[in-house]
């Protein structure tokens, strides 16, 4: 990215590396495991308790994706069992400040998605899902 008089230009470059992060934290499990997280440190099986739907191997895929990336921190206690936890990192903070509003928004509505998708599905002219 370079600057200029009128603020940072974004070059091609920028636009397809915001892409990468975009898909990261658009996918499918990426916000409900931060939503969860901002609640604090949480272990694997709370997380995977929580997260209805999720299997082991991707809450594993998207932790070490998310931990890769600085949105979260994993911290091993040398204990028997060990005690793995996981907690948002400050960027990972503003991820769920930025997030919020979305998950929130999609709880609030639905029923009126669930209303929408039940009248498009019985309409003549809809093709089959």
């Amino acid at each position: 990215m370079t600057a200029t008089a009128g603020g940072p230009q974004q070059t091609p470059d920028d636009a397809c590396r915001a892409r990468e992060v975009l898909d990261l934290v658009g996918d499918k499990w990426t916000l409900l495991v931060v939503r969860h997280l901002s609640q604090g440190p949480r272990r694997f099986t709370e997380l995977k308790r929580a997260i209805d739907g999720i299997s082991q191997r991707m809450l594993t895929v998207t932790l070490r994706a998310l931990e890769r990336d600085g949105i979260l921190t994993r911290t091993v206690r040398n204990v028997m069992p060990p005690h793995v936890s996981y907690e948002l990192t400050p960027m990972g903070t503003t991820l769920r400040a930025a997030a919020l509003p979305l998950l929130e928004w999609s709880t609030t509505h639905l029923a009126q998605i669930d209303a929408a998708r039940a009248h498009y599905d019985t309409r003549a002219d809809t093709p089959p899902a």
